[in-house]
């Protein structure tokens, strides 16, 4: 139930594959640098934590995951939230976060829960994710447009009323390499896909910009030097007060990774026509997102577009995640000082590539025509990400969205009265329901959100009947409020000189009526396997 696939997939592991996976996870490396550095800096944290991530989580994702094909590193989904927790409690709250949202993941896991993820409606997390790309593209203009503006306020309007306010700021130089930028990355697969086109963009506009000595703001001017030195292994200091106040954001944080992580195994598992194992890949999540921070990381997860890159390369088993872990590495210790000459309207632009195809603006559209109380969801989730909070949002949704299914559920059951003649079905062959008898049909899920349907009809009942039988043919499943609905109407029955019978009852909702007779509840006497046993008992009660 826990074994990695890096475990599975070594047993009869061969060299060609061996070659697939060394090219893949070469090629998934310079993709990743560009998107770990860019991801960094819109986190609101300096640029080597974001490549320490991709390197750190990304191995440890690979060893220890249960997808064969799943890169793991820093995302886009995160940059709302992480930015959101630096500015609040700086970076040491940033770790301490990601360590509890590590924990959370392992206990997940641990506990099966993988599959529980799939149980999050389609609306609220497009709803999330657009809202996200929202927010990415609008923390951009700045450095994509050279604006001269030392500090970007975090509140949506006040954001694009300061840039509006500095357009007369623009940086032409700036925003002819970010224009230059987008251009590579949309133009260069039309050349080859083997060379990633946000690399291509990132070294040509580089040299571009030394060349030219254009005066546009590097890595280095904003953030100085890239240490190329391993970093040093540091525990966070731990508050109590701190950890309560941050637990909302770990949640979040465990919850999209959870989401992302899961969503990313299951795109490449379509690719290459295997399974991953859910709860394993949580728990190497949860490992990833423990340790990285020990050594300054931010929070990491499965990234679908670097695994599909993965698997349209070759990649086939954990050792190219192993691989693009060891590329980063590499890169990172003996080029990471060059880093530092990198435009940030590249970055600028590449994340602005990012945030198109993260906003899913296809299936945003498309999900607007569906039921309204989906639209609800979506619409709900995706103006709190953008305006309010994404914690707030994704608490909002899940709450929205609970309350919906139950009401359709609750829809789905219905209460009707059986009419006075027999039918197949109802009684048994020339068997008709006598005069004082009231025959009811429950039909769906009996649980709270239909119980006060139940009480309802039956509070429309014309006259006080000597038995009411209450058939439940099609109750799959009874809760605790189903329970006490029929405990209240069989005690006003009681009251009124009315008995209340049972029949077909199925075999849970039948287990809790057993269940609830031996706590004083219904009797158990009164419950039947079958409508005419109810219905003679009815008889034998009207003759005696």
């Amino acid at each position: 139930m826990f074994t990695p696939k890096l475990v599975t997939t070594l047993r009869g592991y061969t060299r060609s594959q061996a070659l697939a996976d060394v090219t893949a996870g070469v090629i998934v490396g310079i993709v990743a640098l560009p998107l770990a550095i860019a991801f960094a800096i819109a986190s609101g944290v300096t640029p080597d934590r974001g490549l320490w991530t991709a390197i750190i989580a990304g191995f440890l994702i690979s060893v220890f995951g249960g997808s064969r094909v799943q890169i793991g590193g820093p995302t886009g989904a995160f940059v709302v939230v992480v930015y959101g927790i630096v500015q609040r409690h700086g970076v040491n709250g940033l770790l301490i976060a990601t360590i509890m949202a590590g924990v959370i993941l392992i206990a997940l896991g641990v506990a099966r829960l993988g599959s529980a993820i799939k149980f999050i409606p389609r609306p609220l997390i497009t709803g999330f994710t657009s809202g996200i790309a929202v927010i990415i593209f609008s923390s951009q203009i700045n450095d994509l447009f050279g604006l001269a503006i030392e500090t970007v306020p975090p509140a949506f309007f006040a954001k694009w009323r300061l840039y509006w306010a500095n357009t007369g700021s623009i940086n032409t130089s700036a925003l002819l390499i970010a224009m230059l930028a987008l251009g590579i990355i949309i133009g260069w697969p039309r050349v080859t896909r083997r060379i990633p086109g946000p690399f291509v963009a990132l070294i040509a506009t580089t040299l571009l910009v030394q060349w030219l000595h254009w005066p546009v703001e590097t890595i280095g001017s904003r953030f100085g030097a890239i240490t190329a030195a391993f970093p040093v292994f540091a525990l966070p200091q731990l508050h109590w007060a701190q950890m309560q106040a941050l637990l909302p954001a770990a949640c979040t944080i465990a919850l999209l990774c959870a989401i992302e992580s899961l969503l990313s195994a299951v795109v490449a598992d379509g690719m290459i026509g295997a399974r991953h194992r859910s709860n394993v890949e949580l728990v190497a999540q949860g490992i990833a997102n423990v340790i990285t921070p020990l050594f300054g990381g931010i929070p990491a997860t499965g990234a679908i577009a670097r695994t599909a890159t993965n698997v349209k390369n070759g990649g086939r088993t954990p050792v190219a995640g192993i691989v693009h872990a060891f590329t980063l590495l590499l890169i990172t210790l003996f080029a990471g000082q060059w880093a530092a000459l990198i435009p940030m309207a590249t970055l600028a632009a590449i994340l602005v590539v990012v945030a198109y195809h993260m906003s899913e603006w296809r299936t945003f559209r498309s999900e607007l025509r569906s039921p309204k109380s989906d639209v609800a969801i979506l619409l709900l989730t995706f103006t709190l990400t953008v305006l309010v909070d994404l914690t707030v949002a994704i608490g909002a949704g899940i709450v929205l969205a609970a309350l919906l299914f139950v009401r359709r559920m609750a829809d789905a059951t219905t209460v009707r009265k059986v009419s006075p003649t027999a039918h197949p079905g109802t009684a048994l062959p020339g068997q008709s329901i006598p005069i004082g008898v009231d025959v009811y049909e429950i039909s769906g899920p009996f649980f709270f959100g239909a119980a006060e349907k139940f009480r309802d009809t039956l509070a429309l009942v014309a006259g006080t009947p000597k038995v009411l039988i209450v058939r439940l043919p099609e109750v799959s499943v009874i809760d605790a409020t189903g329970l006490n609905a029929l405990r209240d109407v069989m005690q006003r029955g009681r009251a009124d000189g009315t008995l209340m019978l049972l029949s077909e009852v199925q075999p849970q909702p039948l287990a809790a009526l057993q269940k609830s007779a031996q706590n004083d509840g219904v009797e158990a006497g009164l419950i039947f396997t079958t409508f005419p046993a109810a219905l003679d008992h009815a008889r034998q009660y009207l003759t005696a």
